[in-house]
């Protein structure tokens, strides 16, 4: 409990005290550590769905710490804390299934991840597709998984092909810099901070 106010402390402080979004007061190392233990499990999935099982285990990281059991008060579940009643949803729906995963399944280690990786490789594959920069298109999943792919595109434009195609005309860095100047979500910046730096201690 006292890790847990440590931390939404540490959020709270990185969102009043600092406009260079790249350096928020945050250690990954030990989250990172314990998430570690799932990189086994990351890679079966990355490699099922696509998605670099680096850019999953800094996920788990900073959105659990590794513990599958966590259950935010959003009602947020597991490893890559996932709700069941919008991803989890978006999910099932494109694997052809009914209805939408329990928290039961949510806080399973393997059905977690398996699910996050999916919602990643959906996104990446849909919503986001013609995103042309590998560099842009993993930061655009980044952003996108925290506050929505559709939040992310209207930042840019309120027109899918027009969005697309001014993140196109940027640079990674450009990228990073627009979200973090004009996404309506404070925590969006720091997000991607945050993950990118987690995927640099994985190495």
């Amino acid at each position: 409990m006292k890790l847990r106010w440590f931390i939404l402390a540490v959020l709270f402080l990185a969102g009043c005290s600092s406009h260079d979004y790249r350096q928020p007061p945050w250690e990954p190392e030990v989250p990172v550590q314990r998430a570690m233990q799932w990189m086994p499990i990351a890679r079966q999935a990355g490699q099922a769905w696509g998605v670099s099982p680096r850019l999953i285990v800094a996920i788990i990281a900073v959105e659990s710490g590794g513990n599958p059991s966590v259950v935010s008060k959003s009602n947020a579940v597991g490893l890559m804390q996932l709700k069941a009643s919008t991803s989890g949803k978006e999910v099932w729906r494109y694997m052809g299934w009914g209805g939408q995963p329990t928290n039961s399944e949510l806080k399973n280690p393997e059905r977690n991840i398996s699910a996050g990786t999916a919602y990643l490789s959906i996104m990446e594959n849909g919503v986001l597709a013609g995103i042309n920069d590998p560099q842009t298109m993993e930061y655009a999943l980044i952003v996108a998984y925290v506050n929505g792919a559709g939040a992310l595109l209207r930042t840019f434009s309120s027109d899918r092909r027009k969005a697309i195609d001014k993140i196109n005309d940027m640079s990674p860095d450009e990228f990073w810099q627009y979200v973090a100047d004009n996404h309506p979500a404070p925590q969006a910046p720091r997000y991607l901070w945050k993950i990118t730096q987690a995927m640099n201690s994985i190495g």
